[in-house]
């Protein structure tokens, strides 16, 4: 036993060593950070990170050392670093914009923008629901307009800014469907109009390798600043055709979504407890029951007016039913190899995604089951 509590002395220090090396290269990123925001160059550079982890893991092989063990401790730290460098702010872009409105800058996504604009040197200012008696003042010298409300109100919200909008404004959305958004606002703006969709939700760290969706409405090079703009802040932007977002966003977004709430809808009408399910799940278990808590944790109108926004949404979500039936039919009729070819067929389909999901989600589970308490 002396032995072994002077071991785990020699291992403390050396945890204690770990804290300050730690500590050493958070303060180098810090530099990195402010020369990036003097530069105005990307948090976010894929090559650099891409080089420094390679060269890592064959550093730590040669000593003997896992490389898996190396990149997993790297990635943790640039995550850290990517978030950290958001406090120095970022170059500006565009200085000749000296007013940016976003309509619906209280809510989370809207006031994640305002931040992230604001870090960027932007005038930001807020109109939301309780100020439309002061539209015309607040939107007065706006250089871009960009509307961030729920999916139901985003049509009839464009439409309210018809009077105030000005040929030289930029106005864009960030809802997560696109047809009908941008078409509304191609129709009451003369100017320039880009759509745009934030793959991600307000709670992110750091915009790195976050996908910023683009659907070019008009004038593209007035609003190229803006795009650069995000990619400063690390985003990756993603331009596709309007029709074409909207139909995979049905299963990206509707599909998922609904899936995931009948699940825990089922789930909630068992005659089980979620702690003695959590107290007997395996680590990919245990991770499915959390990304279905996940949704739970959220805004129920907001999904609600994701699965709803269109109808081609039922239609995919009615053909998911008809696969659940044909699925069970082999449960039913005892049909093992009827499974197993289906299954099979299925397996072809993914192709070598296949493998390249089951390395990511290894990962995953891993970093699931480190958190893991009960």
């Amino acid at each position: 036993m002396e032995s072994l509590q002077e071991l785990r002395a020699e291992i403390d220090q050396l945890d204690r060593e770990l804290l300050q090396l730690i500590e050493k290269r958070l303060s180098l990123v810090k530099k990195v950070g402010e020369l990036k925001h003097k530069k105005g160059l990307p948090i976010y550079v894929p090559d650099r990170e891409a080089d420094m982890l390679l060269a890592r893991r064959k550093e730590a092989e040669n000593i003997g050392v896992s490389a898996e063990l190396i990149e997993d401790v790297l990635r943790r730290l640039m995550r850290e670093s990517y978030a950290s460098e958001n406090q120095y702010g970022f170059k500006t872009v565009n200085p000749a914009i000296k007013k940016i409105v976003i309509v619906g800058g209280k809510g989370k996504l809207g006031g994640l923008f305002a931040s992230y604009l604001s870090a960027s040197g932007y005038p930001v200012s807020i109109l939301d629901k309780a100020d439309w008696l002061n539209a015309g003042k607040i939107l007065a010298g706006a250089n871009v307009v960009i509307v961030s409300v729920p999916i139901c109100d985003t049509q009839e919200v464009i439409e309210s800014l018809r009077p105030y909008l000005t040929e030289n404004m930029l106005l864009t959305d960030l809802t997560s469907v696109k047809c009908l958004p941008l078409k509304k606002m191609l129709e009451v703006h003369s100017g320039a109009v880009v759509g745009l969709h934030p793959m991600f939700g307000p709670d992110i760290e750091s915009m790195a390798k976050q996908i910023v969706v683009r659907c070019d409405g008009r004038y593209l090079e007035r609003y190229q600043w803006f795009l650069d703009q995000i990619q400063i802040w690390g985003a990756k932007i993603y331009c596709v055709d309007a029709i074409e977002h909207d139909q995979n966003m049905t299963y990206v977004q509707a599909l998922r979504h609904f899936s995931t709430f009948a699940s825990g809808l089922h789930l909630s009408k068992q005659p089980v407890q979620l702690s003695k399910l959590l107290a007997l799940s395996s680590p990919i278990y245990r991770l499915e029951l959390a990304m279905i808590g996940r949704l739970f944790a959220q805004d129920g109108g907001l999904y609600a007016d994701i699965i709803m926004d269109k109808p081609e949404n039922l239609t995919v979500i009615k053909s998911m039913q008809q696969s659940y039936e044909e699925s069970l039919k082999f449960i039913e009729n005892g049909d093992k190899q009827g499974f197993i070819d289906c299954f099979n067929q299925v397996k072809q389909w993914f192709g070598n995604y296949s493998q390249q999901f089951l390395k990511e989600s290894h990962q995953l589970l891993k970093q699931a089951n480190d958190y893991r308490r009960s």
